[in-house]
Parts: C-alpha cells; sequence; structure tokens
C-alpha cells in the first residue's frame, strides 16, 4: 500500500492539538451552560429540500449516496450532510416543538460538511459551536443583545487574542436599497457580503450587471458600506445619505438599541459595521461577524443573527437569535502556526517506572491507587533502565515519574530533577501539572 495523502479540508489533528481542540470545546460546552444554555444534537443529514430552503448553499452541500445504490433506489435520495447547524436545528424546534420549552436556549457543538475550496481558516469538514435562542411566534429584542454577550463570556477565558464583533441589521441594508429604487435587495446584500473579497470597483460591477444598479445607486450602497462606529453616531450618518424607507428607519432603531446596549455591558465588543451582510437569506434583523484582533486573515471566528422566519408550521413561526463559533476555522490556523499548543501530547500526569517485567502486576496496582484520586497515570510499557523510562516521559511531556526502589516509593519531577519519597494514597500533584494545559506562544 502506498503511503496516504492528506485529503485538502479535512483537518486532522495531532495529539497535542486535539488536547488543545478538546479543552476549548469543554470550555465553551461550560460556559454555555453557565448562561443556561441546554445541550442538543442533530443528525448529520437533512432532506436536500430543508437543507437548500435558504441561502445560495446548492453549490456547496454534499450528497449523500450508497456506492452500489439503484437507479431507481430512493432509500437514501434526496438526503444531504448539513453544512452548519441553524438549518438543522430549526427543522429541530419544528419536530419537537410540542416537547420543549420556550423561550429555548440551546447549545450545540457538531461537526459540519461544506463543499467549498480550501483554503486557510476554511475547511470541507469542520466543528462548530452553537448558540440560539428561540421562542414561539416573538422573540423580545434584548435576546439580540444578550448572545454576543454569551460569546464574548465564553471566548474571555480563552488564551486568545482579543475580539471584535461587527454589528449590522438585514432591515437598515435592504431598507436603504428599497429607498434607492433596487428591486432585488437580497441578491445586492449577497454581493456587498462580497465586499473583502473582491473589492469596492467589484461589487459596484456586480450591482450593476446583475440588480440592474445604475451607477450612481452602486456608489450609495458602497458610501453605505463604509460606515462604522462604535457608538449610535452611525444613524446620523447614514442618514445624511439621504435615502428614506420605513425598514431602514426600523433597521436603525434596532441597530442603536443593539450597539447602546453591548457598550454599556462589555465596552470596546461591538462595533456597527454597515458593510456587515452575511451571505445566507434566512437572516432578517441583526447579524454579527467577530473577527480576532491581529488574526483578521481568518475571516470571522464567529458569525450568525435573528431569523424570524425559518422555522414555521404554518400555524406557529419560531424566530430565533444564534451566533456559531467556527472553531475548526479560529483553532486550526492557529494550532499549525504554533501560537497554540498544549504543555503536553497526553493526559499522563505521572509515569510508573518498571523495574522488571515480574514487577507489573505491582505497578499496576499502584496506579490504580493513584487513579481512584483523579491523577492520570500510565505504566511503563516495557521494563528498562529508569533513565530511558525517564526519556519516555520527557519525549510526551509526563512531568513525573514514580520508582519503587531500595529506600521505598520515590515521586521524581523530572524538569526539575528533585526526587521524594512519596505516598501515593495522599500525593497530589500540583494544580497545573495535573492535566495539561493550553498555552499561546
Amino acid at each position: 500500500m502506498s503511503r496516504p495523502r492528506p485529503l485538502s479540508g479535512f483537518p486532522e489533528l495531532l495529539p497535542r492539538q486535539r488536547i488543545v481542540e478538546q479543552q476549548v470545546v469543554d470550555h465553551l460546552r461550560r460556559a454555555f451552560e453557565l448562561h443556561g444554555f441546554a445541550n442538543i444534537q442533530t443528525r448529520a443529514v437533512e432532506p436536500m429540500e430543508q437543507l437548500l430552503r435558504k441561502g445560495e448553499t446548492s453549490k456547496e452541500v454534499y450528497v449523500l449516496r450508497r456506492l452500489q445504490a439503484e437507479a431507481d433506489d430512493g432509500g437514501d435520495a434526496g438526503l444531504g450532510l448539513h453544512f452548519d447547524l441553524t438549518v438543522p436545528f430549526a427543522r429541530y424546534v419544528l419536530e419537537h416543538a410540542g416537547k420543549l420549552q420556550f423561550p429555548f436556549r440551546r447549545y450545540q457543538i457538531q461537526q459540519c460538511w461544506r463543499g467549498e475550496r480550501p483554503q486557510e481558516g476554511r475547511f470541507r469538514e469542520f466543528w462548530q459551536a452553537d448558540i440560539d435562542i428561540v421562542d414561539r411566534d416573538g422573540l423580545p429584542a434584548h435576546y439580540e443583545v444578550e448572545i454576543p454577550l454569551v460569546i464574548a463570556d465564553a471566548l474571555r477565558g480563552l488564551p486568545l487574542p482579543p475580539v471584535r464583533m461587527h454589528v449590522n441589521n438585514r432591515k437598515l441594508s435592504q431598507g436603504f436599497y428599497q429607498g434607492l429604487g433596487i428591486g432585488d435587495t437580497e441578491e445586492a446584500l449577497r454581493i456587498i457580503d462580497k465586499l473583502d473579497k473582491i473589492g469596492a470597483d467589484g461589487v459596484a460591477e456586480l450591482l450593476v450587471e446583475r440588480v440592474e444598479a445604475t451607477p450612481e445607486q452602486a456608489e450609495a450602497c458602497l458610501r453605505l458600506a463604509s460606515i462604522s462606529s462604535e457608538d449610535a453616531s452611525f444613524v446620523d450618518e447614514v442618514k445624511a445619505l439621504g435615502v428614506a424607507d420605513p425598514l431602514l428607519e426600523e433597521g436603525l432603531n434596532e441597530l442603536a438599541a443593539v450597539v447602546e446596549a453591548a457598550a454599556e455591558e462589555a465596552p470596546g465588543l461591538v462595533i456597527a459595521d454597515m458593510k456587515i451582510a452575511r451571505g445566507l437569506d434566512y437572516y432578517t434583523g441583526t447579524v454579527y461577524e467577530t473577527f480576532l484582533e491581529g488574526h483578521e486573515g481568518l475571516g470571522s471566528i464567529c458569525s450568525g443573527g435573528r431569523y424570524d422566519t425559518l422555522a414555521s408550521d404554518g400555524k406557529h413561526t419560531y424566530p430565533g437569535v444564534g451566533l456559531s463559533i467556527g472553531v475548526s476555522r479560529l483553532l486550526v490556523p492557529l494550532l499549525q502556526s504554533g501560537s497554540l499548543t498544549a504543555t503536553r501530547e497526553v493526559p499522563t500526569c505521572v509515569l510508573v517506572a518498571l523495574a522488571n517485567e515480574e514487577d507489573r502486576s505491582e505497578a499496576n496496582a499502584l496506579a490504580r491507587r493513584l487513579r481512584s484520586r483523579g491523577v492520570p497515570v500510565q505504566v511503563s510499557p516495557s521494563a528498562a533502565k529508569y533513565g530511558k523510562q525517564i526519556k519516555f516521559a520527557d519525549r510526551r511531556g509526563i512531568p513525573f515519574v514514580l520508582f519503587d526502589g531500595d529506600e521505598g516509593l520515590q515521586m521524581k519531577d523530572i524538569r526539575s530533577g528533585e526526587q521524594t519519597p512519596v505516598d501515593v494514597d495522599v500525593w497530589e500533584p500540583p494544580a497545573a501539572d495535573l492535566h495539561p494545559r493550553i498555552v499561546a506562544e
């Protein structure tokens, strides 16, 4: 068998990197639960009509099909892997609405699949961590402030650079385009969403070509997209452009409320940014994109927004607001560059040394005594000179080696070389050594 090649867009982490990923996920889980979010998981596949209900995603969906399926075999026909966690969540809410208590606060940490071109921070298989708040028939606006504050609280406890959350309101943008006389406002939003990728000239060209905007209308759209502020001063800047529309006014008021409330709760976190559009068209109100300071090239590491009509059974509508942390987008580039690592590549805190194979049962008994008190332990894989066993531990970052010698049990800190007699039934490692820790290089 020839040596396998990695598949582009499907990252696989080494053990030390995986420890970082697991600890980040555990940290997010604890943070979300502190804010009262309940955990759910949804299946990996959804009907294609569900996946393609909203947004430009048809080119990115992986279709599920058995290799030897017959042409008329409809068993798996029409199924695809989910490309995000919001669309499956909307289906979950509709399916289980009679068993859920509203407002329903959920978090979900799962893999997703998206058939897009792999590049830095963008993968075809990736982890997301979502939080959403959904209510029945109406959703109070204060949740649009709470959601970004929860995310900020969750990210704050990680060894990451500061984040800035850029927010806009779809009503504001669509109302502005309506006021200009542009007919297809959703397509205009999708085009503005490409601003960072293709630049102002490219956006202007697409606006003229796809929504039949005049050059003057395209220029007005770009002037709107250039407005940003850390407070509500953006309202006057937008009004100074001389465009009026009731939907625009509604969006301005809603966005100003979010920015002012966030500034009071978490100064410096939120910035109003009129170029934020979010390409998926199920968003109907506030939209968010979050950037790591100093790593803006990664793109948004946490995005989302409000959606009012994604989940509806004809009798009830379930509006919601949510944010999704791109766990893989955030971590994989930092791990691959060495900016984030773990203090060791194994969970093991103590290696029990083995003088000879006849002593293995006694060594296993010592390991069990330590494990019973929550200390991660492994026994040396083979009997060897103690120096060789210390090298085994050192290569893996295991901080302590337990010896059973002529003077009884001895615990050696292989970093300092200090070795002391030990009672395994009372000994505790320093808290910083009990488990691997994430460190920023």
